[in-house]
């Protein structure tokens, strides 16, 4: 089973301000959608109350340290690798926040599906965790343009981690 990231972040790494994305990205949210939908997604439980509901066709996967946590119609964990189990039966599952479900999870990923948004977010409080990029290697790149629909020009990547020597 594939591991996969997947985040918008800006240019000084911003994923987040006052428990919410600091924009609105049509474009972003139509390839998130159709990137995650049929798989299990893994978030925390902040990045669940911030949705503030389960996203059709994907099975959620909430991890938290609350032993008493319960959301019915999402499985809950516990541990990273209650998480990981809870998926071994997908071919895919993608890890969507936030920053310490990121960081928990960036050991076992071996894709990143980064939408890097051109913009600095001074105010933001919530990060994307530091990457080694000389692990990874960039398998697509698409620039999409600022328009009505998104606040913010983008570039949508995808990185694949490379195979570690023997």
């Amino acid at each position: 089973m594939r591991i996969s990231l997947i985040v918008a972040a800006s240019q000084d790494w911003v994923i987040g301000r006052d428990g919410d994305m600091p924009w609105r990205l049509s474009s972003d949210l139509k390839r998130f959608k159709s990137l995650t939908m049929g798989h299990p997604m893994i978030m925390g439980r902040k990045t669940y109350e911030s949705i503030g509901r389960l996203l059709p066709g994907r099975t959620t996967i909430i991890l938290t340290r609350d032993p008493n946590y319960v959301v019915e119609g999402a499985e809950i964990a516990h541990t990273v690798g209650e998480a990981i189990a809870a998926c071994e039966a997908a071919d895919e599952a993608f890890v969507v926040g936030g920053a310490e479900i990121y960081t928990a999870l960036l050991p076992w990923a071996t894709r990143l599906y980064l939408t890097k948004v051109h913009a600095l977010i001074p105010d933001g409080d919530t990060h994307f965790p530091l990457v080694n990029f000389n692990e990874w290697e960039l398998e697509s790149s698409e620039e999409i343009p600022a328009d009505e629909k998104n606040l913010y020009p983008t570039r949508f990547e995808v990185w694949d981690r490379l195979p570690i020597a023997d």
